[in-house]
């Protein structure tokens, strides 16, 4: 009897990778020569997340939000394929992976925190889109499906 209570039936049975449930996600933006807006924002799958307004915001400094566990998907999901295995990806003018690129665009630096205190991170200079089409609309798609527009306000 013991042997059958670990049974599941198959249709209970996850289709994907189980996220682990604390995980966390830090994206932050880096300057450009303009206006662009520099902030950080962390969100956590229990619906917790922080605003850090630092230059061309319409806030600046911390703020506390919530966010729904499906926006938190949405987010992670978005950033999911290009988070590294293990230890830091860089996209950056002048590397192997960004030959050429103009010198007055922000970046995104990204940071999947584990539970267990490990961490995955990714940066990318925003100049390099031409070589990374597909990873530049993903950052700059994925901020949009949290609920942080109105402080960050309006982007040149």
């Amino acid at each position: 009897m013991l042997a059958l209570a670990g049974c599941v039936p198959e249709s209970r049975v996850p289709a994907g990778p189980v996220p682990i449930e604390a995980d966390s996600i830090r994206y932050e933006t880096g300057p450009c020569f303009g206006r662009c807006p520099v902030y950080a924002v962390t969100v956590r799958p229990d619906g917790t997340g922080v605003f850090d307004g630092k230059r061309f915001t319409a806030v600046t400094g911390e703020r506390s939000f919530t966010l729904s566990r499906a926006q938190y998907d949405a987010f992670a999901s978005k950033l999911a394929p290009y988070r590294p295995a293990s230890g830091e990806v860089r996209y950056a003018h002048g590397e192997p992976n960004c030959a050429n690129a103009p010198t007055d665009m922000p970046s995104v630096d990204v940071r999947w925190t584990r539970a267990i205190g490990d961490s995955q991170g990714l940066y990318f200079y925003l100049g390099c889109r031409r070589d990374n089409p597909a990873l530049a609309e993903a950052l700059g798609g994925a901020v949009e499906l949290l609920p942080i527009e109105p402080m960050i306000g309006p982007r040149p």
